[in-house]
């Protein structure tokens, strides 16, 4: 790959490449150098949402009581800082941080709604909010879109078995609605847990760590991920980044049913970045 070629990319891909030029030989070798490689690989795919993850703590633990600046503002200002210091030195593309902006817009208005519904609160002061929404929120879902565009171009993500594409936005739309209607009218998660898997129950992902391609079933992937954002979800309401109403006495952990929401918000989230990164088949 060519300097002008790779400049067009994150740091991250001139990096990459020279790893997966190395050959570690075979047996222990083999297995512990891939095992090294996918970590690595996952930890830059999670940079973004890690660092918010890491402000929030830090912020909690660190952040003075009689600051002038409110933690929440500080929060918001700190992320975009993240934002424009990862453009800036090519931590991330242009491609991802479109990504990031679309899921920030979907995500606030979801929280506007979410907590105007009393679904949870944030409880600290903030001059940067929309209603009773700190602007920091959206970053939070932005870490999702975030992490979903860079994994699949890291990992080069091929997919067998891919459902009708059009099938894929309406499952989408109906989750989506379904985050707000449920409030009114029978909540149906059920029926679209049962409508995700009946999609792509056949859907293999295809990812390439080092020089050959494995394959796991799709929703396997949904489910880890889901698992993944709920425990992050644990570190951001412990911080009191936001609480649950049964929270309001003291931390505990987040209710296992914020596992299937998140499931389904990875279907949402999954669309999304489909349609900045395309679905190829494997070759």
């Amino acid at each position: 790959m060519t300097d002008r070629v790779l400049a067009r990319h994150s740091r991250f891909e001139a990096v990459r490449l020279r790893l997966e030029q190395f050959d570690p030989g075979s047996g222990w070798r083999l297995w512990l150098y891939e095992f090294l490689l996918f970590g690595f690989k996952q930890a830059w795919a999670c940079l973004f949402g890690g660092l918010m993850l890491a402000l929030l703590l830090a912020t909690h633990l660190f952040y003075p009581n009689d600051a002038v600046l409110h933690r929440y503002d500080f929060i918001t200002l700190a992320a975009i800082a993240i934002q424009g210091a990862m453009l800036l030195f090519r931590l991330e593309t242009l491609s991802e941080a479109k990504v990031i902006l679309i899921f920030h817009v979907v995500g606030t208005v979801m929280e506007l709604f979410k907590t105007a519904a009393g679904s949870w609160i944030y409880p600290e002061a903030a001059l940067l909010r929309i209603g009773d929404v700190p602007l920091f929120s959206g970053f939070m879902y932005a870490s999702v879109g975030s992490y979903i565009a860079r994994v699949s171009r890291i990992f080069d993500f091929r997919y067998s078995n891919y459902p009708a594409r059009w099938t894929t936005y309406l499952l989408a739309a109906a989750i989506y609605v379904n985050f707000f209607a449920h409030h009114w009218l029978p909540d149906v998660r059920y029926v679209l847990f049962t409508a995700t898997l009946a999609l792509f129950w056949r859907t293999r992902i295809h990812f390439r760590n080092w020089r050959e391609h494995r394959w796991m079933p799709l929703v396997v992937g949904f489910f880890l991920v889901a698992l993944f954002i709920w425990g992050a979800e644990n570190i951001g309401t412990f911080a009191r980044a936001w609480t649950y109403p049964g929270q309001r006495d003291g931390w505990e952990l987040v209710s296992l049913s914020k596992l299937g929401s998140w499931f389904l918000l990875m279907l949402i989230s999954f669309v999304l970045v489909s349609l900045v990164n395309p679905i190829r088949t494997p070759d």
